[in-house]
């Protein structure tokens, strides 16, 4: 699946702050998210980032 800038995705797992919503805001070899319930970012390599993903909303 093809993932963008500014696409909102569900994670498996929930973030401690109880989202699983996140905001895609860097693609490429990593991509960074924004959790859409605390605003915490991360940035994850593309392989394990794509397995963390559940679905694109």
């Amino acid at each position: 699946m093809e993932y963008q800038i500014g696409d909102i995705i569900e994670m498996k797992k929930e973030h401690p702050c109880g989202s699983k919503k996140w905001e895609i805001t860097r693609v490429g070899v990593d991509f960074k998210f924004k959790c859409l319930g605390c605003e915490h970012v991360i940035v994850v390599p593309r392989e394990k980032a794509l397995k963390m993903i559940k679905k694109k909303l």
